[in-house]
């Protein structure tokens, strides 16, 4: 038989493991964090001939953390890979995590082959109908033919409009099949899919109007001013209108902390004068935001005074949790820059001060201001971390008061330097993806936040680290209790501390026995040179730091509460009078 002739004969041929890796190549991949397993091997066999890093995870959970901090941190897409069934569903935790706070990630499973589908073969398991709520898209890739169009597809999902993760589940039988194959460079285009909407000129002068007419603005900044890069364009607007900005916990860093308008972060535990603006306020602009319900409080008493502009690229959010007066669905960039060319300067000064003097006792109330009475605070250890790096470290945190001690107490100036669980509010989040922010940034400092708790869920990512030579620092807020747990146990369950008292191992001890360098502080003094220390070694290093056992975030928002209904720390003159311990 003639061999074929013409373009064919030109085109090579390609095993299906091959083309995924041909695949990650072409789309500018050079790490992907993963776990072997039998249904995916012939794509590990593969991925020795690719100039592909491939960082081995301990639990498939930490493979896709660690791909969510690559893409938070880097601003790229995060690739994750695991086998079939109790691979793949190990996933699970970190695929909604990433779908919750809008991170970009691609997830490549293996499956048993297409003929043992259905008839529950040894680690079979369905996970694109388990992933289809918490992922953009999920693809089951039968044949070797649609490799490529469903990578293609997933990391054009992934990045494009409102970011998130898309899973791509490829059978065994089609990774070992071959075929002509040639990289195919047009762009991807998918029926009814439109991430990026044009803004009505009728919708920007609607909004407009509304601010012109206002006299009490607050902008409530998102995480989408950092992934849309509109930082820039917002301190644009903003300078413009004079209209000072309150963040959310994923929105921190999007505007520099040091800036004259920037008030803090707002929510349940956000800053008591930015609540109460909020609550004042004749009208909000919500950029990149989705009144998260720990955002809003009580969504029928919320901010009753204020018309609300709502900007978001997914269209799905608008009116979804609050009603909203203009709605503009698009680029959040562009969006402002056109808002900047229709609108004229404004001065709300008064406006500005009167926030201000709402602070009142706040500094008299803040932790810092407490008389040092020999105890290590969480607070302490977070603004001293924050002093000596000056604020430029890229910080990840785990879930708990520690999570929110760090957002009031680091002071974050630029973009994608604090990276949290937010949405799904994840435990074991921190260490795996600060070790892939920092592959994906290795000129950074990078610093773990963690609380006792979240830490042992996901610790054995520090051989990982050991074994990569990823360098980190670990802060490890121990204060033998599952914090955030027994806070609320305190305020509201008559301190009936059910299951959150925690016994944990010698943490100095556990990172020895993983290769790396283990420190222990208990007072405050011994704080700088621990964190000296830990930044002028080569490898990852973990600090035991003992801090009071039984202190509690201010403020406080109870939930479902108004949002100006807060508990607030006790004055010190207050805890004096009646010899209550100042926690």
């Amino acid at each position: 038989m003639a061999a074929p002739s013409g373009r064919l004969a030109s085109m090579p041929t390609r095993t299906g493991a091959q083309i995924i890796w041909e695949c990650l190549v072409h789309e500018g991949v050079h790490t992907v964090f993963g776990y072997p397993g039998g249904a995916i091997l012939p794509a590990y066999d593969a991925m020795l001939d690719y100039p592909v890093r491939h960082v081995l995870v301990r639990h498939e959970q930490g493979a896709t953390h660690m791909a969510d901090g690559f893409a938070r941190a880097g601003g790229g897409v995060g690739v994750a890979v695991a086998t079939s069934g109790p691979g793949a569903t190990n996933m699970v935790t970190g695929i909604a995590t990433a779908m919750m706070d809008s991170s970009p990630i691609v997830c490549i499973t293996g499956q048993v082959p297409g003929k043992l589908i259905g008839y529950d073969a040894f680690q079979e398991t369905d996970i694109t109908g388990i992933t289809l709520p918490i992922t953009k898209h999920s693809y089951l890739v039968t044949r070797v033919d649609d490799i490529m169009p469903a990578m293609k597809e997933a990391f054009h999902l992934a990045i494009s409009g409102r970011p998130g993760p898309v899973l791509v589940d490829i059978t065994k039988d089609a990774q070992q099949a071959s075929t002509d194959w040639r990289w195919d460079p047009s762009p991807v285009k998918l029926r009814g899919y439109r991430p990026n909407r044009p803004v009505t000129r009728e919708a920007l002068l609607k909004a407009a109007e509304l601010i012109r007419r206002s006299q009490r603005p607050v902008i409530l900044a998102g995480q989408g001013v950092i992934q849309g890069g509109a930082t820039t364009q917002l301190l644009a607007l903003a300078e413009r209108i004079d209209a000072p900005i309150a963040m959310t916990l994923l929105g921190l860093g999007g505007v520099p902390a040091s800036h004259p308008l920037n008030l803090g972060m707002m929510g349940m535990h956000g800053e008591a004068w930015v609540n109460h603006a909020i609550q004042e306020a004749d009208l909000l602009l919500a950029f990149g935001m989705r009144f998260d319900d720990r955002v809003t409080g009580n969504t029928k008493t919320y901010a009753p005074h204020a018309r609300k502009i709502h900007v978001d690229i997914d269209p799905s959010e608008i009116n979804k949790n609050v009603v909203c007066d203009a709605a503009i669905v698009g680029d959040l960039r562009e969006t402002l820059v056109d808002l900047v060319e229709v609108l004229e300067p404004a001065d709300h000064a008064p406006w500005v001060s009167y926030i201000d003097s709402m602070k009142g006792d706040a500094a008299v109330r803040d932790i810092q201001a407490l008389p040092d009475t020999g105890h290590l605070y969480a607070a302490h250890v977070i603004n001293d971390i924050w002093r000596i790096t000056g604020g430029n470290a890229v910080v990840v945190t785990d879930v708990g008061q520690h999570q929110m001690w760090e957002a009031q107490y680091y002071h974050h100036e630029s973009p994608r330097t604090l990276i949290t669980s937010g949405g799904l509010g994840t435990m074991g989040f921190a260490v795996p993806a600060a070790i892939g922010a920092k592959i994906a940034r290795p000129d950074a400092e990078v610093w773990a936040i963690v609380g006792d708790g979240g830490f042992q869920m996901t610790q054995a990512e520090l051989t990982t680290a050991a074994q990569e030579g990823v360098k980190i620092n670990i802060a490890i807020i121990n204060n033998g209790y599952l914090g955030m747990v027994r806070q609320w146990q305190e305020f509201f369950y008559e301190r009936r501390y059910a299951a959150t008292p925690l016994r944990s191992p010698d943490f100095v001890k556990l990172a020895d026995a993983h290769g790396l360098e283990g420190l222990r502080v208990e007072k405050r003094s011994e704080v700088l040179g621990a964190v000296e220390r830990a930044r002028a070694a080569e490898g990852t290093v973990l600090i035991d730091f003992r801090v009071e056992q039984e202190d509690s975030v201010y403020p406080m928002v109870p939930a479902g509460a108004d949002l100006d209904a807060m508990i607030r720390r006790p004055e010190p003159t207050v805890l004096a009078e009646t010899g209550a311990d100042p926690t």
